[in-house]
């Protein structure tokens, strides 16, 4: 970005978002990220504000989906270029029809050729305060001495200790040259992977010959002053996809190649995140209540017609919205014709406008969007309850809990965990409405991302999609988890946080590659093997050599595992057979889905023979429990009816098919990982009947031997 306005650009990301639910009217109400309520004002706004404040005039927007949405959203705003506000000069939305990661839209800047000097590239859901003045006149600076100073980065200090803007589940870590503050290599590490090093390649040390420090500690909000020399590289690496983990990670990875330069400018003081999870928005919205994002705060009221004002025990109210005398309030902001009934209890919450808070109820650590009502006696504990819910009278909403848009919940519900509920599927279609659940006035049901069983076992996202932050569900030992490995000595072997050292020498074999990286490679294997399987098997016709093909292919490319191929195959066909017994697919029984999973498509019951089982005894048990752990997901709530049957329909047709044998379905029965955890007990039992049957024909099989014996 050119400051103050000559040829100034920005990208400000709306993407796609966790799929939320509808409203009582059936209305599809699923929002972009960059729009939703941040401390009552929509993300979009404080990113637009940062922009604003730094003296940006050219704005473009790129949104991942929900673009009309967003569109309508600006055009009623004074943001719009057409308001006399506008702080900028051009603000304009780009479509990119095909555009699925960040690289796509890069990538489609450059061939546009929307900018010819310098920009700053930002996300739609950054919150952010810090002044750039510094860091743009020292980029500057760099760029007039060489041209290979490619771009600047803007990173904020967390310090050692815990931050709770400190992205969880992944922990960036930046080796950047403590004189020059030139980044030199960067990598991440998450408490999931297999090992914890960090791999260096030595020519750092030993052809740079500097001083360095590796950080862990830094907040990274991904702000990025860049070149028209930064959408260069990213059209000559068409594969990349992400900022950090692609782009930077290669650039600096092969800077003896490409001479690009890449700079850091670590502010301490300030403020940056970036709401891009559940974690950090809960973790932002708690630093707006401390006001550490000054000047954007509630009582500012950065948007027109806000009328808040900050009372005591640092609540903020707006105007028209109402409470109790005796309710008791603390820490908590609440929007315009919100009413909080007698004796009711709300801290450290957020309410939107139009909000009904009943009597004797409790909010604690909370978020309530617009419109919503919540019954007398009701008690709700750090959990967000999106617009126009109606959460009836003595209900419990524990910890960690998701509450979609238009969900009604009965009188007198208590959820023993954390509930996830929607009124629609995860494809858009309206729920069979759990009243087991969720009483006889619901019209929800709980949610299940069938995504969710694509994120393999060591991919961080999985620690990343609740509300609460935990690993309490993973045999990890906390030592692990944030280690650091080099051949020289530390003062403080012990800090795993910031550790500053001036040579590393490490072993070239070792050098860490995204490409390359076991935990990454697991990620990027067993999501685009199932995608591509499933595709496969959606479409019924040729036969399935293509998707083998591809699906070895893939396999060469990222060293995948036999355990890895197995995994994504028993995922792929599970996710087939599921969606085959749901109304949506034509709702057929157990049996039928099993049988056209496994043989609608030519060619694909000799794969999974060949590739998914691939072996005798011991191969047939881990497919086996590869197929009852990929059930898991479908094992509870409203999925369970239609699935209840799957797995032993699913043994029986690979029975029939000679893929599995007896002793590989008796040997999977006895083995105790099928009984590790309630759900996976319960998908053993289903398979009880066919197992009795199995060992039956056995015991027939070997009495008809032991006559044959006798009678010779």
């Amino acid at each position: 970005m050119s400051h103050k306005g000559k040829n100034s650009a920005s990208s400000a990301k709306g993407k796609k978002p966790a799929k939320s639910g509808a409203e009582s009217k059936g209305e599809d109400v699923l929002q972009a990220v960059c729009l939703l309520p941040l401390a009552n004002t929509p993300l979009i706004e404080y990113t637009l504000e940062f922009l604003a404040m730094n003296g940006v005039q050219e704005v473009y927007i790129y949104c991942g989906a929900h673009t009309d949405q967003v569109e309508d959203y600006i055009g009623r705003s004074r943001w719009t270029s057409s308001s006399k506000s506008c702080p900028f000069s051009v603000l304009q939305f780009v479509r990119v029809a095909d555009a699925r990661s960040v690289g796509d839209v890069l990538r489609d800047m450059d061939k546009r050729s929307l900018v010819d000097g310098d920009f700053l590239l930002v996300h739609g859901d950054l919150v952010s305060n810090l002044i750039l003045d510094g860091a743009l006149a020292a980029h500057r600076k760099r760029r007039e001495t060489s041209a290979a100073n490619i771009m600047t980065m803007i990173l904020h200090s967390g310090g050692p200790a815990d931050h709770r803007t400190k992205t969880n589940g992944i922990t960036p870590v930046f080796v950047v040259d403590t004189k020059t503050q030139r980044c030199l290599h960067y990598d991440e590490m998450n408490p999931l992977q297999s090992d914890h090093y960090l791999s260096m390649d030595p020519a750092i040390a030993d052809e740079l010959s500097t001083e360095f420090e590796v950080r862990a500690d830094l907040i990274d909000a991904q702000i990025d002053i860049c070149t028209p020399e930064v959408l260069a590289l990213w059209s000559e690496s068409f594969d990349y996809e992400l900022p950090r983990r692609n782009f930077l990670h290669g650039v600096l990875k092969d800077w003896e190649l490409n001479g690009k330069m890449i700079y850091a400018e670590i502010f301490e003081d300030g403020y940056a995140a970036r709401a891009s999870n559940l974690q950090m928005y809960d973790s932002i919205s708690r630093d707006v209540l401390g006001r550490w994002t000054f000047p954007f705060i509630p009582e500012n009221n950065i948007m027109p017609k806000q009328a808040y004002k900050k009372h005591s025990n640092n609540v903020v109210i707006e105007t028209g919205a109402s409470h109790a005398a005796d309710a008791k309030l603390q820490n908590s902001v609440i929007g315009t014709d919100s009413s909080i009934g007698s004796g009711s209890k709300i801290v450290n919450s957020i309410i939107g406008a139009g909000c009904k808070i009943g009597a004797n109820v409790t909010l604690e650590n909370s978020f309530i969007w617009n419109g919503t009502t919540v019954g007398d006696g009701t008690v709700i504990s750090q959990s967000i309850l999106a617009g126009n819910v109606v959460v009836g009278k003595g209900c419990t909403i524990p910890t960690g809990s998701l509450i979609s848009f238009g969900v009604h919940i009965s009188d007198s519900i208590s959820f023993s965990t954390a509930a996830v509920l929607s009124t629609v599927t995860s494809i858009g279609k309206q729920v069979t409405k759990d009243t087991n659940l969720l009483g006889p006035d619901s019209n929800a049901a709980p949610f299940f991302d069938p995504e969710d069983d694509e994120l393999d076992d060591e991919d961080p996202s999985r620690l990343q999609k609740s509300l609460i932050y935990s690993l309490a569900d993973y045999n990890l030992s906390t030592s692990s988890i944030s280690t650091f490995a080099s051949d020289v000595d530390s003062d403080d072997d012990n800090d795993s946080n910031f550790l500053s050292t001036d040579v590393a020498h490490s072993n070239r074999s070792r050098l860490s590659s995204f490409a390359s990286d076991d935990s990454a490679g697991k990620m990027s294997f067993h999501a685009d093997a199932v995608h591509g399987l499933l595709d496969a098997l959606r479409a019924e016709s040729g036969d399935f050599d293509s998707a083998k093909l591809e699906f070895m292919g893939l396999r060469l490319a990222n060293n995948a595992s036999d355990a890895m191929m197995r995994k994504a195959v028993a995922t792929a066909f599970t996710r087939r057979a599921v969606e085959l017994v749901t109304p949506e697919h034509g709702g057929l029984d157990a049996s039928k889905a099993a049988d056209k999973a496994f043989t609608a498509c030519k060619g694909a019951s000799k794969f999974v023979n060949e590739v998914g089982v691939g072996g005798g005894e011991s191969a047939q048990i881990e497919f086996i429990l590869a197929l009852q752990r990929a059930l898991q997901h479908y094992s509870k709530g409203q999925e369970q009816s239609k699935t209840a049957t799957l797995l032993p329909a699913m043994l029986q047709q690979l029975y029939a098919l000679d893929i599995l044998e007896e002793e590989g379905i008796l040997g999977w029965w006895a083995d105790p990982r099928a009984v590790e955890g309630e759900s996976m007990a319960g998908l053993k039992e289903k398979c009880r009947v066919l197992v009795e049957w199995l060992e039956n024909a056995e015991e027939e099989d070997d009495d008809d031997d032991d006559d044959d014996d006798d009678s010779d």
